[in-house]
């Protein structure tokens, strides 16, 4: 039970320190690369054998822009993971994948709602 707690707050950490790590390294790229820009980490999801990180990105337009950022993304994602293993200090960098994060759409879809609701006077 205790190595159980102590093994995922060991993981939240890593999780904690990807976000960090990659967040800055995606400003610096996006002062070099405009197509970069308005593109902004939510999370980042750590697989249990820490192989795998998920990067979840979200942009003001939504999927559309995300989808045109990709590529780009794409391309320098070696770069990253080689910036990251220079950072971190493990032995095993995770290979590393984008997402779009679909969470503050439906946030904001669900504020949308209980907005009007509140305008037509039914909340």
């Amino acid at each position: 039970m205790k190595n159980s707690r102590v093994s995922s707050i060991k993981h939240a950490q890593k999780e904690s320190q990807l976000l960090r790590e990659i967040g800055s390294l995606l400003v610096q790229l996006a002062q070099d690369e405009p197509n970069l820009q308005e593109l902004y980490i939510t999370r980042v999801k750590l697989s249990p054998d820490k192989s795998n990180a998920t990067v979840y990105l979200h942009t003001p337009k939504g999927l559309e822009q995300f989808e045109q950022k990709r590529p780009t993304l794409v391309l320098y994602k070696s770069s990253i993971r080689n910036a990251l293993s220079k950072m971190l200090s493990s032995r095993y960098v995770p290979k590393i994948s984008f997402t779009y994060d679909a969470a503050l759409d439906k946030q904001r879809h669900v504020e949308d709602l209980i907005d009007s609701l509140k305008k037509e006077g039914k909340l």
